[in-house]
């Protein structure tokens, strides 16, 4: 299987900026896209942004002109860089990606999750 393995969250004040890694490992032929969702409690996961192979990448809205994701197709790593943080963006950050396993065979993953807290 694959394994996704999430790092960089933390405490931070409003304004501040903060970088997710996620890296990922097992049996992959090849990573579609990756993505960094994130949930707070009682509200559903919702997706910040996506980085396709070969394509262009997506934004939230909200997010849009202060995050960046960026991709190591080499290393199988997605990047979050995550500046001008607001409280909003408080929540725990997961990482997901759509990776061919085996020939004709493509499965969604997900990361553990880090938390990220924006203090006000």
């Amino acid at each position: 299987q694959v394994q996704l393995v999430e790092s960089g969250g933390g405490l931070v004040q409003a304004g501040g900026s903060l970088r997710l890694s996620c890296a990922a490992s097992g049996s992959i032929i090849s990573i579609y896209t990756m993505d960094w969702y994130r949930q707070v409690p009682g509200k559903q996961r919702e997706l910040v942004a996506s980085a396709p192979t070969g394509g262009s990448t997506v934004y939230t809205d909200s997010v849009k002109g202060r995050f960046t994701i960026s991709r190591d197709n080499a290393k199988n790593t997605v990047d979050l860089q995550m500046n001008s943080l607001k409280p909003e963006d408080t929540a725990v950050y997961y990482c997901k990606a759509k990776v061919l396993i085996r020939t004709e065979l493509i499965r969604y993953f997900w990361g553990q999750g880090t938390q990220v807290t924006v203090s006000s």
